[in-house]
Formats: structure tokens, C-alpha cells, sequence
């Protein structure tokens, strides 16, 4: 063969590479030298209630397109798959339908997949201009896989009696919608993920899923903003940032929930403050802090210090409505269970609230002395200015070299949950409002030293600290 004919044919095949990439969309999606890495991370999280908040052009809705199409499809390559699938994409209304989710599912649905299309309005062969009812695929295992389009306006009752497989909600559904729709995928062990910019302020899905209130162990989810995007030129996004204000910027940059007021703690990082439990040295045990409740919530934690002055938040009892023999168990049954160190009489040590030490006409104890007789000595000479002890919180979370000083064990879910919902409220003071963690974390902080700036380079030991908390957060993930 003479080599222009060579030439001819590389270039032939070159050519029809290109034709059948252009048809498969899907191929393309995060296989180039550009990657997502939030959208990977998406795909490959296990847990069945997953959703990623993020803001305009962040790449959320690429995200649960092709989640969607890959569960169909039976191709998903980081789950286990199954033929004959059906699953919902769930929009605010049939227009938005049209114009955002189905356009996404159709970009990334190549033609030779389509088994058959049910059209609500407009023609089948031209289903992008039209409302879609349901999507027939192959199913690579042989099967006839669905994906159903539903509205949230139609109501609650619209989303009744069926048995899925997934759920793609495509911004923020209702209350109802959503629970609803956690009825369906219950029988087939299904999945839930959604794509949002929170955009609504602090909703139910700001208490269900990003402060997971319930404690359930199958939600996860992602912040994507536009630096996360790598097909967003930076020209670009300071364009989309000079366009908005600052307070829109929150959520259609950062995807962030905001209800006009900011967070007291906006340097608490939860990939970087949340790392999981590891066996403490005794020599960095310091003490407890409790801040009392009896009808409220009790408040209690285990504060260690490391030999270069970190914190670590080892262990929580957090209860309402409970009394004091309740409290006073479950706190000494936490200590002795960590080998927390005692006094000479066998005591466990604790700063509380000064209010502990006071009498009631009610009672002829303050709470103090009944914590005393039970085991527990307490301290009431606690500080409790409120702005310096956020100060001091604050010099903690973030220092000048953007390492934190402050770590807490993926086991304090309330310390976690109050951290990220802490916020300003009128006056310049904080709401008093889920801050019962707050309080007693401020009472031990108080007890500490400023920590110094340190902008100098890092130790060789305090390099490794650092890589190996970093290595416990990443198996955390995993």
C-alpha cells in the first residue's frame, strides 16, 4: 500500500472515531485530560441519598443526567447494575422539564439506546421540542429499562403507587414530593441523588440532608462551585461574578444555603475539620465540657490536646428531656469506656455553665452538687463572653498558614450539625438556636491559649501529623 493511501486511510478511520464520539456523548463525559473531580466523586459514593449543591454552571445537572442514563443503561461503572431499571427525573414544572433535565438526558442518550419514547405533548420524532412522558432504553443486560418524567406541580398524589429504582430530583422538590418519592425506592432498596442551587434559603432539605438532623447514614453530599468546574475559563467566571451581588453570589456561585444572614463559623470546613476517630493517647486527655439542659438538650463533650496544642472533640452525649441520673450515667459510661482519667477519688473532671451553680426555689441542690454526688466534679468558673470565645473558636479553625488547630471525630454529629448551622441573628449576636455544643465547645476553648500564627514552614513531624489526618479523612470518604 503506497503511503498516501495509508495517509487516506488513518484519516478515514480518524474521521468516523470522531462521527461516533459526536454521536455517544457519554464517552466524552470526564474521559479527556479535564476532569471533574466533583462529579466523580458524586458517581462513585455508595450511599443511596446522595445530592450535590451547587451553583449556576457548576456541572450539577451533568451530574445526575448521567447518573441517570448509566442506571438505566445497566453501565454504571462504579455501582452494581441491573436490567430492566426504572427510575424517575423529578423537575419543578414540565417547561423546566423541557428545557433543563430531558435536553440533558437526551444530549447524553445516544439514538441507538432509545427503544421507544411516550410523549405527554409534541411528536416523538422530535422529542426535545415536546413534554416526555417516559424514555424506553436498552438495557445492556437485555432488559427494557424506563425513565419517567414527573413535575412537582402536578402534586403528591401524582408520584403514588409506583416501585423505583432511582429518583433524580433536579433542584429542590417539596416536602411531600420528596417523602413521597422516599416511599418508592424503599421495597427496591433504591437510590435518591439530587441536583440543586439552594436558592430557597434554609428548607427542609438545608435540616434533612445538609445538617442530616436524623442522623441518617445514607446521605452524603457535595458543595460545586465554578472553580470546581474545569471547563469554566477564569475569564469567564469573573465575568458571572461581577454580574451578581454578594449575597447572590452564596448560592449561584458557591451553592450555598443562605436565609440573609452569615454563618458564625464560616471557616468550619467539614472535609477539613471532620476526620474520623483514631485511638487518642491518654497523655492528650484534657476534660469534659457540658453545657446543662434538662427539658433543652444536655450538651457534653471530650476535649483532647495534642503535645502542639491541637484540639480534638473525641466523644458527645447529647439529650433533651432527660434527668440528671440519665445524664450523669451516659456521661460517666462514655468515660470509662474511652479510659478517660479520673481524680484521686475516682471523679471525672468537667467545666459547666455557671447557671449550674446556682439554687432554685425548686430544687435544694443546684445542678453542680447533684453532678458532684453522682461522680462527676465540675467547674462553673467557666468564661463566657460570647465574642471572644468565638474569637478565640475562629483563631482555632483557621490560622495564618491555613492549617486548622481544631479537629472533630466524625462520631460528634451534633457538634457538626450546630457548626453549620450556627449563625448571626439581629443585634450582631448569634440566634440562640441549636447552640448547645457551641456554647460548652467556647467554655473549653476559653480555657486555652491563642494559637500562635505560624506562617514559618512546617517540621517534618508536624508534616506527618498533617498527612496522616489527611489519610484518615480520605478512608473516611472512601
Amino acid at each position: 500500500m503506497r503511503r498516501e493511501e495509508i495517509i487516506d486511510e488513518i484519516a478515514a478511520i480518524d474521521g468516523e472515531l470522531k462521527r461516533r464520539r459526536a454521536q455517544n456523548k457519554l464517552s466524552q463525559y470526564n474521559s479527556g485530560r479535564k476532569k471533574h473531580k466533583k462529579q466523580l466523586a458524586f458517581h462513585r459514593c455508595k450511599k443511596r441519598n446522595r445530592w450535590v449543591f451547587g451553583g449556576n454552571r457548576s456541572g450539577k445537572t451533568e451530574c445526575g443526567a448521567v447518573e441517570a442514563v448509566w442506571l438505566a443503561r445497566g453501565i454504571h461503572p462504579y455501582r452494581k447494575n441491573r436490567r430492566d431499571v426504572f427510575g424517575w427525573v423529578v423537575s419543578l414544572s414540565q417547561q423546566v422539564q423541557r428545557d433543563v433535565a430531558q435536553s440533558k438526558i437526551l444530549y447524553y442518550l445516544p439514538k441507538s439506546w432509545i427503544a421507544d419514547i411516550i410523549m405527554l405533548s409534541g411528536r416523538k420524532d422530535s422529542p426535545s421540542s415536546g413534554i416526555i412522558d417516559q424514555i424506553k432504553i436498552k438495557n445492556v443486560f437485555g432488559g427494557i429499562s424506563t425513565i419517567g418524567f414527573k413535575s412537582c406541580d402536578q402534586g403528591r398524589e401524582k408520584f403514588q403507587g409506583t416501585s423505583l429504582d432511582f429518583v433524580w430530583f433536579d433542584e429542590e422538590p417539596p416536602r411531600d414530593v420528596y417523602e413521597e418519592c422516599i416511599m418508592r425506592v424503599m421495597d427496591r432498596q433504591g437510590d435518591i441523588f439530587g441536583t440543586m442551587t439552594p436558592l430557597k434559603g434554609r428548607t427542609f432539605i438545608y435540616d434533612e440532608v445538609y445538617l442530616n438532623r436524623r442522623g441518617n447514614p445514607e446521605i452524603w453530599y457535595e458543595f460545586m462551585n465554578w472553580e470546581d468546574n474545569p471547563f469554566l475559563s477564569k475569564r469567564e467566571i469573573k465575568l458571572l461574578e461581577g454580574s451578581l451581588s454578594s449575597s447572590a453570589l452564596d448560592s449561584r456561585k458557591y451553592g450555598r444555603f443562605s436565609e440573609g444572614c452569615g454563618l458564625v463559623y464560616p471557616e468550619f470546613d467539614e472535609g477539613v475539620h471532620v476526620i474520623e476517630p483514631f485511638a487518642v493517647p491518654c497523655g492528650w486527655q484534657e476534660i469534659i465540657s457540658i453545657d446543662p439542659g434538662l427539658n433543652n438538650p444536655l450538651s457534653a463533650h471530650w476535649y483532647c490536646v495534642d503535645w502542639d496544642g491541637n484540639i480534638y472533640v473525641v466523644a458527645e452525649h447529647y439529650a433533651a428531656g432527660k434527668d440528671i441520673d440519665f445524664h450523669a450515667e451516659a456521661i460517666l459510661g462514655i468515660s470509662r469506656k474511652l479510659g478517660w482519667k479520673t481524680d484521686s477519688r475516682g471523679r471525672v473532671q468537667a467545666l459547666i455553665d455557671s447557671a449550674a451553680g446556682q439554687r432554685t426555689l425548686a430544687s435544694v441542690k443546684s445542678v453542680a452538687e447533684l453532678f458532684y454526688e453522682r461522680g462527676i466534679l465540675v467547674n462553673t468558673c467557666v468564661n463566657k463572653d460570647v465574642f471572644s470565645g468565638i474569637s478565640r473558636v475562629k483563631s482555632y479553625l483557621a490560622r495564618g498558614n491555613g492549617t486548622p488547630d481544631l479537629y472533630i471525630f466524625s462520631n460528634c454529629r451534633m457538634m457538626i450539625s450546630e457548626f453549620k448551622g450556627y449563625c448571626w441573628g439581629a443585634g450582631d449576636s448569634p440566634v440562640k438556636r441549636d447552640d448547645h455544643a457551641m456554647d460548652e465547645l467556647r467554655y473549653f476553648v476559653m480555657t486555652r491559649p491563642a494559637p500562635a500564627e505560624r506562617t514559618e514552614e512546617l517540621s517534618p513531624v508536624a508534616r506527618d501529623k498533617l498527612r496522616r489526618i489527611r489519610r484518615l479523612h480520605k478512608k473516611f470518604e472512601r
